[in-house]
């Protein structure tokens, strides 16, 4: 008698397939995370290398991820979604395997760098399937909430890392809880059903626009600027927080902090998006994180290093699902692999380069220096987005809605 379904039930957030998505996206982040601000330490004390060589070996993925990217926005649009997702996160979950055996720094470099493939992709591959699984209603707040999966991994499995290193001095122990946590990503993300689809039709010749969104890459480039400070960052806190500060677990805090912050500033604008203020959030999220990095380069103290993190983690808690949701607008439901694959990449170029040059200037001069530097080009975003991204957005906006 109660056959019909509802609007509420039609709009749910939370169905079976995010929930697995969700969970699954957490698990990538979470595996890669685990490793990440620990590998300076590794490379240091394993392989004897210093603040230089440490920037070039991990800005190697970084390399093969922009490259994997484009191609795969083009492959998650073209064909079945869920056997692309199967496929990469299977490859992602393999490379962990090879981080334990590689027993020379140059063979490590290069297990690092061809993860960067398979984790291109298959980060791609899971937020188009997060997206088309969410009902229409709700996609912008569940892009939102859906961020916080590896918001909360990227802060909670570096804490986590760090702590175990601290009890154990076991890389060996982190390596193993990675490939363990991959794989249960894996497994979930086989439990998922999806309707259907209509590819994006194909054609002989093949143009830039089916890799990338090319009327958003200027709003890519403010996005890198912003990367490029986190990248900086999130590499070196360790090291930092260890030769400058006087502290290794405080690193976890750090983290800890902002994921809290992460955590409360989703839950805010997640209401705030699903209202379709997009640019507010943005603006906002912008604006915060800028005061956060200042305080970060500035303060060199307890209160600068804890307080700069809840700060950054409140600014992108607003600023990720902001550009993602633009990113996603601009993409239409023709390209949402495509606009997934180039927020990304512009991401992971600024990750990149900011691991890179973050290694070098602290190698060179002093971290002190290098965070300057980071303040300075995420200054340069939000400047880049006052000046071209909100009025080019809002311009794009009008267009779609009035044709």
């Amino acid at each position: 008698m109660f056959r019909k379904t509802s609007s509420a039930e039609r709009e749910v957030l939370w169905n079976g397939n995010y929930l697995r998505v969700w969970s699954a996206n957490f698990m990538i982040f979470f595996s890669f995370m685990l490793l990440t601000p620990l590998l300076p330490l590794y490379l240091s004390e394993s392989f004897g290398a210093d603040k230089h060589t440490i920037g070039v070996v991990l800005s190697g993925y970084t390399i093969a991820v922009m490259l994997v990217r484009p191609f795969s926005g083009y492959l998650v649009d073209s064909f079945s979604r869920r056997k692309v997702l199967l496929v990469t996160y299977f490859l992602f979950f393999l490379c962990f395997i090879g981080y334990p055996l590689a027993g020379t720094l140059w063979l490590f470099a290069l297990v690092r760098t061809l993860h960067g493939l398979p984790f291109g992709a298959t980060t791609v591959a899971n937020t188009t399937v997060a997206i088309d699984v969410l009902h229409p209603a709700r996609r912008a707040e569940g892009i939102g909430y859906y961020g916080l999966s590896n918001n909360v991994a990227t802060a909670l499995s570096p804490m986590l890392a760090l702590v175990l290193y601290e009890w154990t001095g076991s890389f060996e122990l982190l390596f193993v809880l990675a490939i363990a946590v991959a794989g249960s990503g894996y497994v979930i993300n086989r439990g998922l059903k999806l309707k259907p689809r209509e590819p994006v039709p194909t054609t002989k010749k093949l143009s830039l626009d089916r890799f990338i969104l090319v009327k958003a890459l200027g709003m890519g480039v403010g996005f890198a600027c912003l990367s490029f400070s986190y990248g900086v960052i999130s590499t070196y806190i360790a090291l930092y927080a260890k030769e400058e500060l006087g502290l290794l677990s405080g690193s976890g805090v750090f983290f800890l902090l902002i994921a809290l912050g992460l955590i409360v500033s989703r839950l805010y604008g997640g209401r705030s998006l699903r209202q379709g203020r997009v640019l507010h959030n943005a603006t906002l999220g912008l604006l915060v994180s800028l005061v956060g990095y200042l305080l970060f380069a500035g303060v060199h103290n307890y209160w600068g290093f804890f307080g700069a993190a809840l700060i950054i983690g409140l600014g992108n808690g607003h600023m990720f699902p902001a550009f993602q949701t633009m990113f996603i607008n601009l993409g239409g439901s023709q390209k949402r692999g495509t606009a997934n694959s180039t927020m990304l990449v512009s991401w992971d170029v600024g990750m990149g380069l900011g691991v890179f040059l973050g290694g070098v200037v602290a190698e060179y001069t002093t971290f002190y220096h290098a965070f300057w530097m980071a303040w300075a080009v995420n200054a340069l975003g939000v400047l880049l987005y006052f000046v071209y991204v909100r009025g080019f957005y809002k311009r794009e906006m009008q267009a779609l809605s009035g044709a």
